[in-house]
């Protein structure tokens, strides 16, 4: 829905008296709007000396709302400041609203409500904090280097920027050049520039799974600013991205670009940005973007000197200069090659820098040595390196280079190497130390180390394997790691769902998986490893390990059903889908079609939806599984629930629930009670919706299923609120019992339900300020889970009757 002249002018009136909104506000308007052609026609000539000027801001919004229905541009603009704007629980409180009695053994935590007997309306604030601020750079090695020039150059081309748009820069040049050290260098140095964050992305281009897909970048991006339900296609997340970073200053690198079409998606929606895009081709095609171009070139050897001599002492260097500057001749001014080189040295200190320089030399023999560039000097020092390595640690670097896995960290190593954790964390250092591996920064919710392979590293490694490994050992390393993944998950759905029925398990090898200490550490893990997991999906899939595939999709459930990436939990059956078909493992096909049908309506796609459960139910019956048959009809009656189609959702249920008593199937049968209350619900019929859920609920209790019981008794709550019952206690009670049930079980989005739920029972009972402060607490937490429930609550919030005497 367009903004209106009137909704405009409230949120620029409310942008006018905050400095930080005012400037991010103006300047992304000045971005949207026609350039004017002097300053007696900018509209926004008065932003500076009168901003609260009510006539100057109803003719700025008068302006941009008309010219926004023939701009896109200024159009989502002005949809990101209706997204920003906070509920009315942020502005002054008004004390008439702030007054409660609560009595008896009542008492209010945050947002739990034990209620006895409550007088006047229990007021919610919201607990959400202020918009996450990623900072996701990598660090820089002590040993930086000169650069002096490019940083400087780099500082110009930002100097230079006229801000009608993000500014972008491709910093390009070869392989082991540094690129990504000088940008994350640059870019660090100007973080009290971008104070709405900082990102880092590597896009993948030389990975040998191949670059990274843009839906997975901007689903990275957009979790960082506290959204956890991403849309599933590639443009609604771009476009959400893009409403986002309106009229932040943010700061973007997009490592190992391939092309600027890879880039350009990823283009922020904020004029006051920066983008640098880092990558071994020229990107030229950026230049219609209006890209800047910085090309990076080889150290000198002077500087190349120096940083060989900060890595291995001075007064080695000192006492060899000559073989100093051959040595760092024969790495051709790349810095990864003289790091390379520097640590093989530094872990000898009896090496002569000449003795060195010679094996190198021999390495690549004398006439190719004299010609040496680009990626051959840094095969010459890897492969000096490599073969200095003890036995252990050289299988290490050649088996590490199989999963193709953007970090690495100890119990993936342990797998991939089929060694002991400490025995893997052991080779994880051996090979940082000799420069092999990089060292990032420790994981933050464990601690643990995590580390990640230079690409032309990584392809040299994997060179050695494919040299001195068979195609068994090779395949097997990869599977073990995937295997890992498969194990640990089951372990963390265990512990999350353990009602649910857990399908069959291939492993080829014992596997030893994670431990978690609680559900909560199993959630943490599901929820940081995103990008591992769906990794490994992809590599299962890519080598044909069709049950593997599917059964490690199937283990996901719990990151799907609390967290809802719907971008993932869409991809991840679809691939999950296609793999079991082809594994002739029917269980598989039933269960991926149905928690992927369940994906599909969650995010929306109601017809493909059903298009997945009219299959799943045709495959049941075929096979006479009428546990599977039940399944499906539920999922269907879901689809037409949501879809608004309630006598068809009611009558599906219903089936599904004849089908689940017969077969002696509990929990479906609590699930399918369950929807039925809240069909009943839905069509006034409050006292049949109590029946069914009040036994719903105790069902699930004695599965013992908490997550569906406290559905059951979040909706058991709205329907004590409704006329037909209208026991206001009562629904206020149950509906703070399950809030606080829901918060022990980590979903976010049931919290944000239920605290909407709160606010209908408020309003129910005519008290309008009760119910304005539970909306907000409700939107804080959908504001960083769905924007489409955002934007609704909102709404609500705006239609929300005034109590008496407010005006």
């Amino acid at each position: 829905m367009p903004m209106t002249v009137e909704e405009l002018t409230a949120v620029l009136a409310w942008a006018a008296r905050r400095p930080a909104e005012w400037r991010a506000v103006t300047a992304g308007l000045r971005a949207a709007l026609p350039a004017p052609e002097n300053a007696a026609t900018d509209p926004l000539a008065p932003a500076g000396t009168a901003p609260d000027d009510p006539v100057f801001l109803r003719e700025l919004a008068a302006l941009a709302t008309a010219r926004a229905r023939e701009a896109p541009a200024l159009a989502e603009f002005l949809a990101a400041l209706r997204h920003r704007m906070p509920g009315p629980a942020e502005e002054a409180p008004d004390a008439r609203h702030r007054t409660n009695v609560i009595q008896g053994s009542s008492a209010v935590t945050g947002h739990v409500i034990q209620a006895g007997t409550i007088h006047g309306g229990i007021h919610l604030q919201p607990v959400a904090g202020p918009r996450p601020v990623p900072r996701q750079l990598l660090g820089t090695p002590p040993h930086f280097t000169d650069r002096t020039a490019d940083l400087a150059a780099l500082d110009a081309l930002r100097a230079g920027h006229l801000p009608a748009g993000p500014l972008l820069i491709a910093v390009t040049g070869p392989a082991g050049v540094g690129k990504t050290t000088l940008v994350s260098r640059w870019l660090r140095g100007l973080s009290e520039h971008y104070p709405d964050g900082q990102l880092y992305a590597d896009l993948g281009g030389h990975a040998p799974g191949g670059p990274v897909r843009p839906g997975e970048v901007l689903g990275q991006f957009i979790r960082a600013f506290g959204v956890a339900q991403v849309p599933a296609e590639t443009a609604e997340q771009a476009a959400l991205w893009r409403t986002l970073t309106a009229g932040l200053r943010i700061a973007v690198m997009l490592d190992n670009a391939v092309s600027a079409a890879q880039v350009r998606t990823l283009l922020p929606g904020a004029a006051d940005s920066l983008v640098v895009a880092a990558g071994r081709s020229r990107l030229t095609g950026l230049g219609v973007d209006g890209a800047a171009f910085h090309q990076l070139g080889t150290l000198d050897a002077s500087a190349a000197v120096e940083l060989f001599g900060r890595r291995v002492g001075g007064g080695r260097v000192a006492r060899e200069p000559v073989a100093a500057r051959e040595l760092v001749a024969l790495c051709a001014g790349l810095p990864l090659a003289v790091c390379v080189a520097a640590a093989r040295m530094a872990a000898r200190p009896r090496q002569t820098v000449a003795a060195l320089a010679g094996a190198m030399t021999q390495e690549t023999g004398r006439l190719e040595a004299l010609h040496l560039g680009g990626e051959h000097a840094v095969r010459s020092a890897l492969e000096e390196s490599y073969r200095c390595l003890p036995p252990a640690t050289a299988r290490a670097y050649r088996l590490l280079a199989l999963p193709p896995l953007t970090v690495l960290t100890g119990p993936v190593a342990a797998a991939a190497c089929a060694v002991p954790p400490p025995e893997a964390e052991r080779l994880l250092d051996e090979l940082a130390e000799a420069h092999l591996l990089e060292d990032l920064d420790p994981d933050d919710p464990t601690g643990a180390g995590r580390f990640r392979f230079h690409d032309l590293v990584r392809l040299h490694a994997a060179q050695c394997a494919e040299r001195e490994e068979t195609a068994a050992v090779r395949e097997r390393a990869a599977r073990r790691v995937v295997e890992w993944y498969l194990a640990t998950a089951t372990a963390a759905r265990a512990l999350l769902s353990p009602a649910h029925r857990v399908l069959r398990r291939d492993y080829e090898e014992p596997v030893t998986p994670l431990a978690f200490a609680d559900a909560d550490a199993a959630l943490r893990w599901l929820d940081t490893g995103r990008g591992p997991l769906m990794a490994a999906v992809r590599t299962a899939a890519g080598h044909a390990w069709h049950a593997l595939t599917w059964q490690l999709v199937d283990s996901l459930q719990p990151l799907f059903l609390r967290l809802r990436p719907y971008d993932l939990w869409i991809e991840a059956h679809r691939t999950g889908l296609d793999a079991a078909r082809r594994s002739g493992q029917p269980e598989g096909v039933s269960r991926m079609l149905t928690t992927g049908g369940s994906g599909l309506y969650n995010a929306g796609q109601l017809d493909e939806s059903i298009t997945w459960f009219d299959e799943a139910l045709t495959d049941a019956r075929g096979a006479a599984d009428r546990r599977a048959e039940a399944q499906a009809l539920h999922g269907l009656g879901q689809a037409h629930r949501l879809a608004g189609r309630l006598p068809q959702a009611e009558s599906l249920f219903a089936e599904a629930l004849r089908l689940r008593e017969a077969i002696g199937h509990d929990r479906g049968a609590a699930l399918s009670r369950l929807c039925l209350g809240d069909v009943a619900l839905a069509t006034g019929r409050p006292l049949q919706a109590r029946s069914l859920l009040a036994r719903a609920r105790a069902d699930l209790l004695a599965v013992p299923d908490p997550y569906d019981a406290a559905r059951a008794l979040a909706y058991l709550g709205r329907a004590h609120a409704h006329e037909g019952i209208g026991d206001h206690p009562t629904a206020e009670r149950l509906l703070g019992e399950a809030l606080e049930e829901f918060r022990g079980t980590g979903s976010l989005h049931w919290q944000a339900r239920v605290l909407e739920m709160l606010g209908q029972t408020a309003e129910d009972r005519g008290d309008a300020a009760a119910a304005r402060d539970r909306y907000d607490a409700s939107l804080s937490r959908y504001a960083s889970l769905s924007p489409s429930d955002a934007r609704r609550l909102k709404e609500r919030i705006r239609n929300l009757a005034s109590p008496a005497g407010e005006p």
